[in-house]
């Protein structure tokens, strides 16, 4: 049975990795990863800091149910309690490459606070790592440089802020990338939006609508291996719309043809179509056509 380690600060990540002592308490750049006398696939490392890792090792790192092969130019995100899982392969000497860890307090009076929610590659599998042009690469190395040169000279009253900045470029330069990478893979993200199409006409056409319910994103991005927030953030950039708009649209979809062509009650329908209660049904009704159920058809 594998062994758990979780590292609270960034004082306890250096010590576990051999680091030499951090020049900052809550934040740390790490260019290359020092040798250690543990055997890392016997331990799962959970943190409660944010990691950036560009390469940040070559071979192969679990996350979730996922297998990752690290490659030149990939860079991947992991969140506070998320679980990481290395096998005997992995190699640590990354001079090409980055890791940046920070503690939450780091940005807990900034903005970032509430707006790192929105980033949602944080939360995506591991096998959707960004991969980075050569340009794009030397676009967030200028702001790791701006990091590593305020981390190690003396901490005044801006350090924090120029700090948090340039994190908070580092994701925003991210989340372009990622758009650039559903762009270009246009085709492979159309051939998603079909397999999206057909699971959910598959999934409404039997039984397990009304054994288990709506189908969640979740559920969604398992059928179609890849996470939530992923397939989420494709279907957004391809279509305009979310996973979950797609879902909610498809059900008003089905209601309308059952509302018209049929005499079910409201309560029988939304039951039909998956809800728990009509309340919730009539809910979603009317935000997305403006009417309840029994006005549209009704006037219809």
């Amino acid at each position: 049975m594998k062994n758990i380690i979780h590292i609270k600060s960034i004082a306890e990540a250096h010590k576990l990795t051999g680091l030499l002592k951090q020049q900052h308490p809550l934040i740390s750049v790490v260019r290359q990863w020092p040798k250690v006398d543990i055997d890392i696939s016997q331990i799962i490392i959970t943190s409660e800091l944010y990691i950036m890792s560009l390469k940040a090792s070559t071979g192969s790192l679990r996350y979730g149910k996922n297998n990752y092969d690290y490659q030149e130019g990939t860079l991947v995100f992991t969140a506070p309690n998320q679980a990481l899982v290395f096998d005997n392969d992995s190699n640590y000497d990354t001079d090409t490459g980055w890791s940046i860890m920070f503690h939450p307090d780091l940005i807990r009076k900034s903005t970032l606070a509430t707006e790192i929610r929105q980033y949602s590659f944080f939360d995506y599998s591991l096998n959707e790592a960004l991969h980075l042009s050569d340009k794009e690469k030397e676009i967030l190395n200028d702001f790791v440089r701006h990091i590593e040169i305020e981390i190690n000279q003396n901490i005044d009253r801006h350090s924090q802020e120029l700090i948090v900045s340039n994190l908070e470029s580092i994701l925003k330069y991210t989340k372009r990338f990622y758009d650039r990478q559903f762009f270009t893979r246009t085709n492979q993200s159309k051939d998603y939006l079909i397999k999206f199409e057909l699971f959910l006409k598959n999934y409404f056409e039997t039984e397990e609508l009304i054994v288990n319910g709506l189908p969640t994103v979740a559920k969604c991005g398992e059928a179609l291996n890849m996470s939530a927030h992923y397939l989420s953030d494709l279907l957004k950039t391809e279509t305009g719309r979310t996973a979950k708009d797609h879902i909610h649209d498809y059900v008003i979809d089905k209601a309308k043809n059952l509302l018209l062509g049929s005499n079910q009650t409201i309560g029988e329908i939304a039951y039909k179509l998956g809800f728990d209660y009509p309340q919730h049904f009539a809910k979603i009704f009317k935000a997305k056509t403006g009417q309840n159920p029994t006005d549209y058809r009704e006037l219809n």
